[in-house]
C-alpha cells in the first residue's frame, strides 16, 4: 500500500528504460507516483500495472519536454503539489552519431531536452523543496561527462551540465533539508540507442549494464547519501581523488594577474 510518509515521486521519461525502472522500484518502496513522458498510452499502461501490483497511487502527466509550454506544466505540478518529495529528472535523448556527422537541428533538440528542461525542473524542485524543508532530486547524467573526448561532444556537454548543476544545487540546499544526487550511468541497455538507429550489439557486452542493475545500484547510492553515483565504478576512492584534485585547483583559478609561466609583462 501507499506509504504517505514517503510522499510522491515525479519521474520524467517514465514510459520506458531508466525512468520506467525507477517508477517500478519507487512504487515498490511505497512512493506514490506522477509519471511524465510523451507516450500517453504507454505511460497509462505502466501506471495501471504499478497501481495494481503495489497499491500506490499513480497518476500520469503526458508532456513533451522539448516543448517549453509542456515543461512549464510539469514545473507547475512540482511547485504546487506539496505531496511531491522526490524528482527523478531522467528524460533525455542520445546522439545519432559523432558530432560532425550528426544533424545540428537534432543536437539543438537534445540541448532543449537534456539541458533546458532538466535545468528548469531541477531548479523548480530545488526551490520548492527548500521552501518545504524536505525533498530529494535525482538527476540522471552520464559518465561521458568525464570523458568528452570519447563521445559526441554535444551529448557529453549536456551531461556535464547536469553533473555541474547537481553539485551546485547541493551546495545551496543541503542545509535546507534537500537531498541531491547525480547518477552517472555508463552504457545501459535501454531503448535510447535503438531510437536513434543504433544498437547495443555494436558494443562489447562487458561494457553494457542491465537497466535493472543500474537503477538498483543508483538507489543504493542514494540510500548511502552519495552526491555522485557511478554504478560501474569499483572503487569510490577514485572518484574521491578526482574530486579532491578538482578542488585543489580552486585557490588558483582566479587571480588579478596571469601566471608567470605565460611570460606576460608585469605578471607575477
Amino acid at each position: 500500500m501507499s506509504n504517505a510518509s514517503l510522499g510522491t515521486a515525479l519521474v520524467t521519461g517514465a514510459s520506458s528504460g531508466i525512468g520506467a525502472t525507477y517508477a517500478d522500484r519507487l512504487a515498490k518502496r511505497g512512493y506514490d507516483l506522477v509519471l511524465v513522458a510523451r507516450d500517453a498510452a504507454r505511460l497509462q499502461a505502466l501506471a495501471d500495472r504499478l497501481a495494481k501490483e503495489t497499491g500506490v497511487k499513480v497518476s500520469v502527466l503526458p508532456a513533451d519536454l522539448t516543448d517549453r509550454a509542456d515543461v512549464r506544466i510539469v514545473e507547475k505540478r512540482l511547485r504546487e503539489d506539496a505531496d511531491i518529495s522526490l524528482l527523478v529528472n531522467n528524460a533525455g535523448i542520445g546522439p545519432k552519431g559523432t558530432l560532425v556527422e550528426d544533424d545540428i537541428d537534432y543536437l539543438e533538440t537534445m540541448i532543449e531536452l537534456n539541458v533546458v528542461a532538466a535545468n528548469r525542473l531541477a531548479v523548480a524542485a530545488a526551490q520548492a523543496f527548500a521552501e518545504r524543508g524536505r525533498g530529494a532530486i535525482v538527476n540522471i547524467a552520464s559518465v561521458v561527462a568525464y570523458i568528452p573526448e570519447r563521445f559526441n561532444g554535444t551529448y557529453s556537454a549536456t551531461k556535464a551540465f547536469v553533473l555541474n548543476l547537481t553539485q551546485a544545487i547541493h551546495s545551496e540546499v543541503a542545509e535546507k533539508g534537500v537531498k541531491v544526487q547525480a547518477v552517472m550511468p555508463g552504457l545501459t541497455r535501454t531503448e535510447i540507442f535503438e531510437r536513434v538507429g543504433r544498437s547495443f550489439d555494436q558494443m562489447p557486452p562487458s561494457m553494457v549494464m542491465d537497466v535493472n542493475d543500474m537503477v538498483d545500484a543508483a538507489l543504493a547510492g542514494f540510500d548511502q547519501g552519495e552526491l555522485v553515483t557511478i554504478p560501474s565504478l569499483p572503487d569510490s576512492a577514485d572518484l574521491d581523488a578526482a574530486t579532491a584534485a578538482r578542488f585543489a585547483l580552486g585557490p588558483n583559478l582566479s587571480h588579478n594577474k596571469p601566471a608567470a609561466r605565460y611570460g606576460v609583462a608585469n605578471a607575477g
